[in-house]
């Protein structure tokens, strides 16, 4: 899974924001912000991985336990699938 094409994390006013861009911009109305988390695996969804994949780079960058760190995934995954923000 990955980030689907049209939408960009941007830094705005020290806030990690992300956007639509392109003909995304018709389609989404709104903006998502991110916390630092959401922005860590937000960057790591830039190319084709998997929430295995994701949770041990949690694990290797920030002091947290798995069951935390994948439950954690799983509900950011969520709330990009209920915005159509992942391709399959």
């Amino acid at each position: 899974m990955k980030i689907r094409e049209g939408f960009a994390k941007r830094n705005i006013a020290g806030s990690e924001i992300v956007v639509p861009v392109g003909k995304n911009a018709l389609q989404f109305n709104g903006m998502i912000t991110l916390n630092e988390t959401g922005a860590f695996i937000w960057d790591c969804l830039k190319s084709e991985t998997t929430k295995q994949e994701i949770v041990n780079s949690l694990l290797e960058e920030y002091n947290v336990e798995e069951q935390k760190a994948s439950a954690d995934v799983d509900k950011f995954l969520a709330l990009l699938s209920e915005n159509g923000l992942l391709e399959a």
